[in-house]
């Protein structure tokens, strides 16, 4: 296992922003407010050929209650996973009440501790550094993580208070039988719970609250064999309803979740119904071409009558995802998970199925056999062969004649006999047509054309009459 270094402090010292700089990537989201951070986000750095586990906590607040006192919760989980805790601190502020009440609580950790002044930019570093030395946690060293100023030397003290590791081998191999999952949804439709229920534990914050996710959270989960990398997204509410800037960038980030994923849950709340939004995120799903599968939660709040009125609505609305299936299930009570694990790896299976370049094209055959194209100026399309294109989802190249004369309708026919024909289930089927090239085409140019001569259209005119004569 990699050595931990927890990231811990109080609201709007830098910790996110440090986090990205020492992983190299945008993970984690940052905004110039406090309490942007609520759920624990793990990152990867490296340092000096060394590799380290990297966790970003929430901010901690005195008398913490409700969402803070939750979010406190997750800090002291991250805090039990460390090796190293990385206290950051900031220069501008100097020691708060609130720095020395959290030093106290490290202190009953009975973790090592580096104290990590931020905000050093601007700032007199022989004056604002020595200031935390009264917090007794050893010696402070001052940093700035937005203009990556300082870490170098940081990393160095952390080091030595790491305890000794065998780094594994394969760490940068990558796993192609790792399944990326994402689940979105609407606000407050229980997207977080899921996780957890699935996970076994409170890994994600969960409150009775719309907008508690914020950030874009990756889990990794084991069950019955299978690994899954598991998105947990912030919900997606209507633009008009958006207001606060962090909000519009966790709702970016849930939708780049899209593109980093294979298969999406799509949670709708039956109590709900299908709303307007809801459609609106299956259609980013459809256009990026990811496998689907679509859990109806909180099952357990409607009556008889309300499942019978959702399952109508949901046939007559959900026509063109008709691929995808539907599990019905209690995210807080645990009911339907299997079914819908069990939808996820058949989606899977589907995306990633190789298919025969013999097979497709009988298929594509028969098909057009027993129901060929509309006529065009007098000519229907031919076609010939079809062969895979790639995966996730399938893409499949089909060769022909005239294929600049199909329409959408007959692309969604060919479409469906394949899906049928290779029992695809909880996936889109791309399907693409190429022209056969003619190989007397374009072999000579207007300008070498063979013309004939006065004298030989003459001659072979004479020829034609005297065959007529005889």
């Amino acid at each position: 296992m990699l050595p931990v270094i927890t990231i811990v402090g109080r609201p709007n010292v830098g910790k996110s922003t440090l986090f990205n700089a020492l992983t190299r990537t945008r993970d984690a989201l940052v905004a110039d407010m406090p309490g942007v951070t609520r759920d624990r986000q793990y990152g990867t750095g490296s340092f000096d050929k060394s590799k380290y586990m990297l966790i970003d906590t929430g901010g901690l607040v005195d008398d913490a209650e409700g969402i803070d006192y939750l979010t406190a919760q997750q800090v002291h989980l991250a805090i039990e996973e460390a090796d190293v805790i990385m206290f950051v601190v900031s220069a501008r502020d100097g020691v708060t009440a609130t720095d020395e009440e959290i030093t106290r609580m490290l202190r009953q950790h009975g973790k090592p501790v580096q104290i990590v002044v931020n905000k050093t930019d601007g700032t007199d570093t022989d004056i604002s550094v020595p200031d935390f030395y009264m917090l007794a946690l050893g010696e402070p060293c001052g940093v700035s993580a937005a203009h990556r100023a300082g870490l170098e030397s940081m990393m160095t003290q952390i080091f030595a208070l790491l305890p000794p590791w065998d780094e594994p081998e394969d760490l940068d191999e990558v796993d192609d039988d790792i399944i990326r999952l994402a689940v979105l949804g609407r606000p407050n439709v229980g997207k977080s719970t899921l996780v957890n229920r699935l996970l076994g534990e409170e890994r994600v914050l969960t409150y009775d609250m719309p907008g508690t996710t914020r950030d874009t959270i990756e889990v990794e989960l084991e069950r019955d064999g299978r690994h899954y990398k598991i998105l947990d997204t912030a919900g997606v509410r209507r633009r008009k309803n958006i207001t606060e800037a962090v909000e519009k960038f966790s709702v970016v980030k849930a939708l780049q979740a899209i593109e980093k994923s294979q298969i999406i849950i799509l949670m709708i709340d039956a109590t709900d119904g299908m709303t307007d939004q809801d459609a609106t995120l299956l259609g980013h799903v459809l256009n990026q071409g990811r496998g689907l599968v679509i859990a109806i939660n909180k099952w357990d709040c409607i009556d008889a009558e309300q499942r019978k009125s959702l399952k109508s609505e949901l046939d007559r609305r959900l026509t063109y995802a008709e691929f995808a299936r539907r599990i019905t299930l209690s995210a807080l009570h645990g009911s339907g998970l299997r079914e819908l694990m069990n939808a996820v790896n058949e989606s899977w299976r589907s995306a990633s199925l190789d298919m025969p370049t013999t097979r497709l094209t009988e298929v594509v055959r028969n098909a057009w056999e027993a129901h060929q194209p509309a006529m065009k100026h007098g000519r229907t399309a031919k076609l010939r062969m079809a062969h895979s294109g790639g995966k996730f989802p399938p893409r499949i190249i089909i060769h022909g004649r005239r294929v600049d004369t199909i329409t959408p309708d007959y692309r969604r026919y060919i479409s469906n006999k394949i899906r049928t024909a290779f029992k695809l289930r909880g996936t889109p089927v791309w399907v693409g047509f190429r022209e056969g090239k003619n190989p007397f085409k374009g072999n000579k140019t207007k300008d070498q054309q063979w013309v004939p001569t006065k004298k030989q259209k003459k001659s072979k005119v004479n020829k034609r009459i005297n065959k007529s004569n005889r």
